[in-house]
Parts: structure tokens; sequence; C-alpha cells
């Protein structure tokens, strides 16, 4: 396979912690994201069919050497629902994990991301719209996740349940709880 052909976005993303388990959204249908020179729309059902076939990593920033979890094992779990394509990662213990879940905890990561091969998509002038993907992995992103209109919000809750923690990047939301 050409990791080369692997496209990768970033979309409107939350991630709550809990323990050791992250979970949230590297996806959300009918948002329109600005990709290079046109926009991009992701439609509900896009990866339907590429999650009932094969194994799914999750990942820190694209690479494959940073391994959190993936579906073979049970320690990934991906599923459509209304609002995109949903997570949940258990973390291992692990250096890696237990870094990713600090950097989330002090609302220090840049969000998620998704690497794909598009199998159906429409453009419309500029705008493309994915209707079936090959989904090959999520990742957390560190620094910058692909759209860099973002918004990323974490929080960590104490007994009263009060925000401690919270930061804005722009589209992202990125809550740990």
């Amino acid at each position: 396979m050409n990791m080369d052909s692997i496209e990768r976005r970033a979309a409107e993303l939350e991630i709550r912690a809990k323990g050791r388990r992250l979970e949230g959204y590297a996806a959300v249908f009918g948002v329109r994201a600005k990709v290079a020179d046109f926009d991009e729309e992701i439609r509900a059902g896009a990866f339907a069919a590429s999650l009932a076939a094969g194994d799914k990593l999750a990942l820190v920033d694209h690479d494959a050497t940073k391994l959190l979890a993936r579906t073979r094992n049970g320690s990934l779990r991906l599923a459509e629902d209304a609002r995109g394509l949903h997570f949940e990662i258990d973390a291992p213990s692990t250096q890696l994990a237990n870094d990713v879940l600090a950097l989330a905890e002090a609302g220090s990561l840049g969000g998620a991301s998704f690497g794909f091969i598009a199998k159906r998509d429409e453009w419309a002038g500029t705008l493309r719209t994915l209707h079936a993907v090959d989904l090959r992995e999520i990742s957390i992103v560190s620094a910058w996740p692909a759209y860099p209109e973002t918004t990323v919000s974490a929080r960590s809750r104490h007994a009263a349940g009060r925000s401690l923690y919270q930061r804005r990047l722009s589209l992202l939301d990125l809550k740990v709880w």
C-alpha cells in the first residue's frame, strides 16, 4: 500500500478521558471544512462499509510507530452515529499513552484527525463531498490538526464539577472529563 495515497483530515472532535479511556468523535457529518483550495464535507454513512472490514488503528500524529489502540484486539472501538464517527480508546499502560492522557488533561493537545482513502466522492465546483471512504486510522494530534480553523476546549473536573482548563484553537471541541 502506498502511504502517500492516504488522505488525512481533522474535524470537530470531542474527547473525554475516563480513567484510561479516551472517547469522542474523529469526524462529524455535514460540516464543511477548508482543505487546501477546496471545501470538503463528509456524508452520514461514509465510514459504514469500512468499519465492517479490516483492522483500524488509533495513532498519535499519524505515526504508525506511535500506536495507542486497534480494532483487531478491541482496544479501539469505532461506530457511526447520527453525529459522526465515534471512537473509544482503551489506553494501554505505556509511556506514550500516559503522555497522551497527561497532555489531554492539561489541555495541550491539538485535537484529532483521521487517515482515509476516498472510495466515492462527488465534486460540485470547489466542494468535495465524501460519500464512502476506506478508513485506515484515527489519530490524536499533538499540535495542529489538518483543519487550522478548529476550536479545542479541554476540561478537567474537580469535585464541584467546574472547568479548570479551557483553550480555544477554533472548530474542534476537545473535552477531557
